[in-house]
């Protein structure tokens, strides 16, 4: 069969512009490892909406679609067009197992969970003509004598780190936001340490990124796996926890071993908001160590932050910014909290009937798609954005740039990537609200301009 896999665009044509000279920052993993796990005698190849656009004509014995919350909508229309012109469409990722009846409406079959074990008897089934309209694993598949990602199928010049790779899946923690636990089960499996570093050896010259949730979170795995890394000479960067402080000789080893950059979660500074949604593992009072520990050993952080937690009130843009700054946070990812479905949180305010937003594509980060506790939807989206210009402005970058010499170089590349990516976010999401208040009569616009 001629089967083509799709990675929808993470935004929507019609809210902001579509600019395919961007390059996003990853190729599609999971879609190079579902073409990985494609029998042998069927032609596959990729396209990725973040790269390249998708032909009016395309036609395929068999399309697979993945898609995250945010890209549901796309998913969905791209699925529905092929499928009236009499293509099979096959929907699959963290959404799609969310919401499966949903997915159902819009594809002849709907993986749920993890491809491996599932995917070649889709492909025999699309094959024999009898395919089911559900595929669920009935565990969690083993990890070991996966075959190595198609990267064969992607051109890396198109990507930011073309070279990634995944070490362990799932958590061990069990945040109420996450649909990382809600994917995977509150599980956490490691692959062979020979198998990962046959898969990095094989990669091209440049840094490997490591698309693991907690890389650190088997202690005793990660220390293997760093002495093998070391031994490579490969820079690589990866996200781990804030609990790797328990462990400093890991970060010390992590650093030894060509680890550049980790991306960490901290969330929120405040205590009750980590504890009303199970993050018990981060201590507010420890950020500031855990970034000086870090830049000890020669390793940048980008440090994650959420609004619209139940404790945040309108001066919480501020005062994390201020945080950020004084740490001197490397780089830092801010979004809105987004009740993703599947999640604890999001039954939550289902249940408070707090959720007045059901556009999938606003579950990005970007849109107030529930009623915060303590502000407007509006404070919400006004406050993110001018936290986003605040923190990347040029005063911010030149006053957190007294880091470690071996830090100088990632910290710029870090921060005018960021810069790049989060001002232009910035810009457009405010002309999209300005927008939006016109069209919708609002009279002043949600935000200033």
């Amino acid at each position: 069969m001629e089967i083509v896999l799709i990675a929808p665009r993470q935004v929507p044509a019609r809210e902001l512009p579509y600019r395919p000279w961007r390059r996003p920052v990853f190729p599609p993993l999971a879609l190079l490892t579902v073409a990985a796990l494609t029998p042998p005698g069927h032609k596959v190849s990729l396209i990725d909406e973040g790269v390249q656009g998708l032909p009016d004509d395309l036609e395929a014995d068999l399309v697979g679609i993945t898609a995250a919350t945010t890209t549901a909508p796309r998913a969905y229309e791209i699925a529905d067009a092929l499928r009236r012109r009499g293509v099979r469409v096959v929907l699959g990722g963290i959404h799609a197992t969310a919401l499966p009846e949903e997915a159902a409406q819009h594809a002849d079959a709907v993986v749920i969970g993890e491809a491996e074990g599932l995917w070649p008897q889709v492909v025999a089934d699309a094959a024999a003509g009898e395919l089911k309209k559900f595929y669920r694993n009935t565990g969690l598949p083993e990890l070991a004598g996966l075959p190595a990602p198609r990267r064969d199928l992607i051109n890396a010049k198109k990507y930011v780190l073309p070279n990634t790779a995944q070490s362990t899946r799932g958590c061990p923690f069990d945040c109420a936001y996450c649909s990382v636990t809600a994917f995977f089960g509150r599980t956490y499996r490691t692959r062979p340490v020979d198998e990962v570093m046959d898969e990095v050896l094989t990669m091209p010259p440049g840094p490997v990124a490591f698309i693991d949730d907690n890389i650190m979170g088997n202690p005793r795995y990660a220390r293997e796996l760093f002495a093998r890394l070391r031994d490579a000479g490969r820079k690589w960067c990866s996200q781990a926890s804030v609990t790797m402080l328990k462990t400093p000789d890991l970060i010390a080893s992590a650093a030894e071993s060509g680890c550049v950059l980790l991306f960490v979660g901290l969330e929120t500074l405040s205590q009750q908001n980590l504890d009303a949604v199970g993050k018990h593992i981060n201590t507010v009072e420890e950020y500031k160590r855990l970034v000086k520990v870090l830049h000890d050993h020669g390793v940048a952080i980008v440090g994650s932050f959420m609004f619209g937690l139940d404790d945040d009130d309108p001066d919480v843009f501020d005062r994390t910014v201020e945080f950020a700054l004084d740490a001197r946070i490397d780089a830092s990812l801010m979004s809105i909290l987004t009740p993703l479905p599947g999640t604890r949180l999001y039954a939550e305010l289902e249940r408070q009937g707090r959720i007045f937003d059901r556009d999938w594509s606003h579950y990005d980060g970007a849109h107030a798609t529930f009623r915060p506790a303590k502000m407007t939807p509006d404070q919400l989206v006004e406050g993110l954005i001018r936290a986003i210009r605040t923190f990347y402005s040029g005063w911010s970058i030149v006053r957190r740039m007294f880091q470690p010499l071996g830090l100088s170089l990632v910290y710029w590349v870090t921060n005018l990537l960021w810069r790049r990516y989060a001002i232009s976010w910035a810009n457009a999401r405010e002309r999209l609200a300005v927008a939006e208040a016109v069209a919708g009569g609002a009279g002043t616009p949600p935000m200033s301009t």
